[in-house]
């Protein structure tokens, strides 16, 4: 059996299908494991969605910011609506089934016999892995229950910046939402840099470093797999690998064989679906 990871696809199906076909993946006997952000811009999402869901046990999901974002608008908060492109899955036969699919996928998961823990974006230096795995069901708990609407009604937000235990209500779980889902940078104390989105190097003084950087993460014991950073690309070092490559944007789509020692990627050039411009 082999285990694959795979970066943001973001609705490009075609290029999804095609990495898989070049590594052989046989949903039979292997396991895909999916960094989030299935959905969005790219032109497919509806079709990455149904053929996901279709992998059963043989995929794991991790939700990304788009993922939310869909659920969001689909609960009816059009806040940040305009320029997606989820009009296709919104208005689909299957769209509930689909949604509450999705709605169900994990923030965080983590295989200790394969010495891999996956999630969409970070973590803040104060979480060991298994902090971060019960914060990630309080959220989970909360997207599986009939309180979701109030939550995706107040998603959306920056703030609180820095992590503390005393956190209730909302504003705990914006804030561990924004880490799983958004995180880039943070400072030595752990407060998130959310509006810096370029390589590192070129945030400002005041966002502070990579999440993975952090020389007093908790985390760094864990091997981590992640996506969300586009304009990082492939990374693998600090007990991280980092595979969202910018397949989307015209770059690549990466896989990484999980159970190979060391980890192996591979790299599918892509087209691009999008303009990165278009989106500054």
């Amino acid at each position: 059996m082999a285990v694959y990871a795979i970066g943001d696809i973001q609705g490009c199906h075609d290029e999804m299908r095609a990495a898989l076909d070049g590594v052989g993946f046989d949903p039979a006997s292997d396991r895909l494991w999916l960094v989030g952000d299935l959905v969005n811009r790219g032109p497919k999402s509806l079709e990455v969605l149904r053929y996901v869901r279709s992998l059963g046990d043989a995929a794991v999901c991790v939700l990304g910011n788009h993922d939310l974002h869909l659920l969001a608008l689909a609960s009816g908060n059009l806040r940040k609506a305009g320029k997606d492109t989820l009009s296709e899955v919104l208005k689909a036969p299957d769209r509930e089934e689909l949604l509450h699919w999705l709605r169900h996928r994990p923030l965080l998961h983590h295989d200790p016999a394969i010495g891999f823990a996956m999630l969409h974006a970070g973590l803040p230096p104060q979480w060991t892995i298994e902090q971060a795995g019960a914060y990630a069901r309080e959220v989970e708990a909360i997207l599986r229950s009939d309180e979701h609407l109030e939550y995706f009604d107040e998603m959306y937000g920056n703030k609180p910046h820095t992590w503390s235990e005393e956190l209730r209500g909302l504003d705990r779980l914006r804030f561990i939402t924004n880490c799983f889902t958004r995180l880039r940078f943070c400072t030595a104390e752990g407060r998130l840099g959310l509006k810096e989105k370029g390589p590192p190097g070129s945030q400002s003084p005041k966002s502070g470093i990579p999440w993975y950087e952090h020389p007093q993460r908790a985390s760094r014991d864990t091997r981590i797999v992640f996506g969300h950073w586009s304009t990082l690309g492939y990374l693998a070092r600090h007990n991280v690998w980092a595979i969202d490559s910018g397949c989307l944007w015209g770059g690549e789509l990466t896989l990484l064989r999980l159970d190979a020692e060391p980890p192996r990627p591979t790299h599918l050039d892509c087209s691009g679906a999008q303009d990165p411009n278009k989106f500054v």
